[in-house]
């Protein structure tokens, strides 16, 4: 019972983190703003979720797990609220910071509070159905969009009560929260002699998708479409996450993780591609073609995940965890900042 409390904690707290980041996106090109300091903007969220991911953990041993999760999310409902108050670059890079910082502690929390409810038998249905939940609640979450003004503060406040709700499942979950132990340490590059795909791969898998997070509202503002049309837009890429991360999740467990690393990434880029043409045809056809993009790249980092693991130990995967979601992290803050350029460079 206590995973279906924090199960559906985590999916109220995607909801909010889906709209702040469409939200934040939008507005600022509202704002003038230009597209690299808005990429700036953006990217600072990746430093902030580097720097939690690092910290969290020794933080979490001291105090506990619900008092850190419950100072995290009054923190990120805090720093939502300050965008409204103050818009100006500055005050953003300080609020994206603060607020990656606070999800990366979130995401750790709850992820090490669902492996402890879990057995080995059931620990793969447990985080299958936590990335579902995951990719449901920040698809949602787009839609919100459409209930306010995104240059009034009305969207704002509900990002705040969303992260506020969200506390309440999961402090309220039976059960003593779990511990942190430790595992043998590995080196990124001892890591990266290990598997050199599967770190270069993470990397830019990491890039791509915090790209998307950050300028694709921005791409389709300008492209002609309306909020509610965005909302839609953005809600496509995480509705075909849904419907293909379970299949290519059999996939990769049934074949070669290589193989299916290198066939899906090339159909990913084939979808990226098809998304340019797809901009001239009715809505419901771009909405697809942004459907297929998303269903395929976003399932890339667990078979990225997967693929690094075949090369490991059972007693180095918590510590490779970690190196992964930094490798990661790196490649979302230079994606949003580098496209970001190119497109005020390029054009969109």
């Amino acid at each position: 019972m206590s995973s279906w409390a924090i199960l559906l904690g985590f999916g109220i707290l995607m909801l909010g983190d889906g709209l702040q980041g469409t939200l934040l996106a939008v507005r600022a090109d509202l704002e003038g703003f230009t597209t690299t300091l808005t990429g700036l903007i953006m990217s600072t969220f990746y430093v902030g979720f580097l720097l939690g991911s690092i910290m969290t953990p020794g933080i979490t041993v001291k105090v506990g797990h619900i008092r850190v999760f419950a100072a995290y999310a009054a923190l990120s409902s805090a720093a939502i609220l300050v965008h409204a108050v103050f818009v100006n670059v500055p005050t953003w890079i300080a609020m994206r910071l603060v607020s990656g910082f606070c999800f990366a502690g979130l995401y750790i929390v709850a992820e090490s509070w669902l492996n402890d409810r879990a057995s080995n038998e059931t620990r793969g249905k447990m985080l299958a159905l936590y990335m579902v939940v995951t990719y449901l609640g920040v698809g949602a979450g787009q839609l919100l969009l459409n209930l306010a003004d995104p240059l009034d503060f009305q969207l704002f406040v509900l990002t705040s009560v969303l992260i506020s709700i969200a506390v309440v499942p999961l402090l309220l979950s039976a059960g003593s929260p779990p511990t942190f132990h430790d595992s043998v340490r590995i080196g990124l590059v001892d890591l990266f002699r290990m598997t050199p795909l599967g770190m270069v791969s993470i990397f830019i898998v990491g890039l791509v998708t915090a790209t998307f997070f950050a300028l694709a509202p921005i791409y389709a503002q300008r492209a002609g479409l309306d909020v509610r049309q965005i909302s839609f837009f953005m809600a496509a890429a995480f509705v075909g996450t849904v419907l293909l991360q379970g299949p290519i999740g059999i996939l990769s467990d049934r074949c070669d993780h290589r193989l299916v690393l290198t066939i899906t990434t090339l159909l990913t880029a084939l979808g990226a591609m098809l998304c340019v043409p797809a901009a001239e045809y009715p809505l419901p056809i771009h909405l697809a073609v942004v459907g297929l993009f998303g269903g395929l790249a976003f399932p890339l980092y667990s078979v990225c995940i997967a693929y690094i693991n075949d090369h490991l130990e059972p007693n180095q995967m918590i510590a490779a965890s970690g190196a992964m979601i930094l490798v990661s992290g790196l490649g979302a803050i230079v994606g949003p900042l580098l496209v970001a350029m190119a497109m005020d460079r390029l054009g969109d």
